[in-house]
């Protein structure tokens, strides 16, 4: 492959009905520096920076193992999107004041990571995880 070949951006196209309250979730709450604004009289768009991005591919029995370390039970529905943050305790309490819907409090877990689940506005499950290794 040469240096133009293959993916170069991930981006996750996200419909929201209440555009106004996705924009102060994730950009504002969870604090995804805003890249642009595309909006125009055909409709209202932004680019909010989400650092790295990977596709994370998973069977329907690791679906579920994840689901059951993270929440207890199967919660998911075919896409959840994961945040890597400093800190999943912090930015769990301030996503839930600014309404996200905590489904399983910040948990360790075997790959050792602190993980909590929540649904959040636009119709999104997330995933916060905090990488514990070298923490101890």
């Amino acid at each position: 492959m040469g240096s133009h070949d293959g993916v170069r951006e991930v981006r996750l196209a996200v419909t929201a009905k209440d555009w106004d309250a996705a924009v102060a979730f994730y950009r504002d709450a969870l604090g995804m520096p805003q890249l642009a604004d595309f909006s125009s009289d055909a409709g209202r768009v932004v680019l909010l920076d989400g650092g790295r991005a990977t596709l994370e591919l998973v069977d329907p029995r690791q679906a579920a193992h994840i689901d059951d370390v993270e929440v207890g039970r199967r919660v998911a529905g075919h896409i959840r999107v994961a945040f890597e943050v400093a800190d999943t305790a912090v930015t769990t309490e301030r996503l839930r004041a600014a309404g996200a819907a905590v489904v399983a409090e910040p948990t360790r877990t075997p790959w050792d990571s602190l993980n909590a689940r929540l649904e959040a506005p636009a119709g999104l499950q997330l995933t916060l995880f905090q990488e514990l290794a070298g923490e101890d």
